[in-house]
């Protein structure tokens, strides 16, 4: 099962706990993608690790961490002043807000190879 907006980056601590971070930003229109791919992924790891969520170093298989920030971009009207060498900036147009969704799954080797095998993320 590919994803169009999570691009995942994995880490591995000594334990051989590995860690998986990505991080999407979505205008409007996109967002419910988005969050119909993040939500793919929390269901799959509810289910096919179901009961074993929690720390890992409490004994855990895998756990998770989700942030959000909704984020209103004004542009500028920038302007360089020759006379006095300066730049002048002033409000523009505000643009729709933006979403950034960010997610970390962390896991024991297994879940690890089962999250790669499920998204087809290379090893």
């Amino acid at each position: 099962m590919s994803l169009d907006y999570l691009d995942f980056d994995f880490s591995e601590d000594a334990e051989g706990h590995g860690s998986f971070d990505a991080m999407a930003a979505a205008a409007p229109a996109q967002l419910p993608a988005l969050q119909a791919e993040v939500l793919r992924v929390l269901h799959w790891a509810h289910r096919d690790f179901a009961g074993s969520r929690g720390p890992l170093d409490e004994g855990g298989d895998w756990d998770y961490e989700l942030q959000g920030v909704q984020e209103v971009a004004t542009t500028l009207q920038a302007r360089y002043d020759e006379r006095w060498g300066r730049l002048e900036l002033r409000p523009g147009a505000t643009g729709a807000p933006r979403v950034t969704l960010s997610l970390t799954l962390s896991g024991t080797p297994a879940f690890c190879e089962a999250f790669r095998r499920e998204f087809g993320l290379d090893a």
